[in-house]
Order: structure tokens, then C-alpha cells, then sequence
């Protein structure tokens, strides 16, 4: 059988599903993939929890200082994980698709879309992460320039976000107005 009769028939199969039920399915898929994003966070504030712990072992006496650039900078490194869980229970507790109407096949794609497309929150988790954990060392090298350092590093960690951010505002279209729908 070649790949071409095979989808055919696998759409055709998928078809035979319950409109609302093929959209949810969908939907809790999509929500599993958003998910994926936590990676990034979870590395980014591993580097930096443990650039803090590197900081307090060479300036014990900077480890106040170290240890609140170090929060601060994890904190931030958040967001994209943050991001990625409001698409989830988005998607699996007030589901904008579920209703609208169109093509069952383009709501069910644009559901699994939603939650990919917040993987993109992998990269800003680790950047902001990695920036977390410079600021996190260069304090504990010159807490002196405690502010300074978190001004840059938090200016830094707004700049990585922004793919996190086009990743949000894909997955907000796809669920609240999809184009797709208005082009069958």
C-alpha cells in the first residue's frame, strides 16, 4: 500500500469520530506538547541554581547577593514554562475550538498546533536560565554591582523571551481566531 492510500484512508478513519470528541482528542494532545516547553525552563534554572551555588562556594560573604540575583534570574526563566501551562489548561478546561465552527480536521490540527508551536519556549527558558546564571556568578564575584548586573541581566532575559511570546500569540490565533477556518 503506498503512503498516499494510506492517509487517505487514516483521515477517512479519523472522520468517522464524533466532531467534538475528534476536537478534544486533539486538544489533549496539544496540551501534552505544550507541555514540552518545561524543558527549557528546568535547564535554565538548573544552570542557574547551580552557577549560584558555584558563586556562594568562591564569596561566601556575597551569598545573599548571589543567592537574590539567582532567584530573581530562575524566576524569570519561568515564564516560558508559564506560558506554555496557561495554552494547556487553556485548551483542556475552556477550549475556544470546541465551538467554533469549520472543517473538524483544521480545529482538531489547529489544537495540536497550539501546543507545538509553545515548544518554541524551550530556547527563552534556557537563555534566560543561562543568563540567570551569569548575573548569579558575576555577583558573587562583585556584589558591588548587584544592580547593575541584574539591570543587564534582566534586560538580557526580556530579549529571549520574545520567541516565547510569538510562540504565545500563534497558539492565542489558532484557538481564539483562526484563520484557517475562513479559508474552506
Amino acid at each position: 500500500m503506498d503512503n498516499a492510500n494510506f492517509i487517505v484512508r487514516f483521515l477517512t478513519w479519523l472522520m468517522t469520530f464524533d466532531r467534538k470528541a475528534l476536537i478534544l482528542a486533539a486538544s489533549a494532545i496539544g496540551a501534552g506538547f505544550a507541555m514540552i516547553a518545561g524543558i527549557g525552563p528546568g535547564v535554565g534554572q538548573g544552570y542557574a541554581a547551580g552557577k549560584g551555588a558555584e558563586a556562594v562556594s568562591i564569596n561566601p560573604k556575597a551569598s545573599k547577593q548571589a543567592t537574590m540575583v539567582m532567584l530573581l534570574g530562575a524566576a524569570v526563566a519561568e515564564t516560558s514554562g508559564i506560558l506554555a501551562l496557561v495554552v494547556a489548561l487553556i485548551l483542556l478546561f475552556g477550549n475556544p475550538l470546541v465551538t467554533q465552527q469549520g472543517a473538524v480536521l483544521i480545529l482538531a490540527a489547529s489544537a495540536i498546533g497550539a501546543g507545538l508551536s509553545m515548544i518554541a519556549g524551550i530556547g527563552p527558558g534556557i537563555g534566560q536560565g543561562y543568563a540567570a546564571g551569569k548575573g548569579t556568578e558575576a555577583t558573587g564575584r562583585r556584589p558591588q554591582y548587584q544592580s547593575n548586573v541584574v539591570r543587564a541581566m534582566f534586560l538580557g532575559q526580556a530579549v529571549a523571551q520574545t520567541t516565547g511570546i510569538y510562540a504565545l500569540i500563534i497558539s492565542l490565533v489558532l484557538m481564539f481566531a483562526n484563520p484557517l477556518v475562513r479559508l474552506l
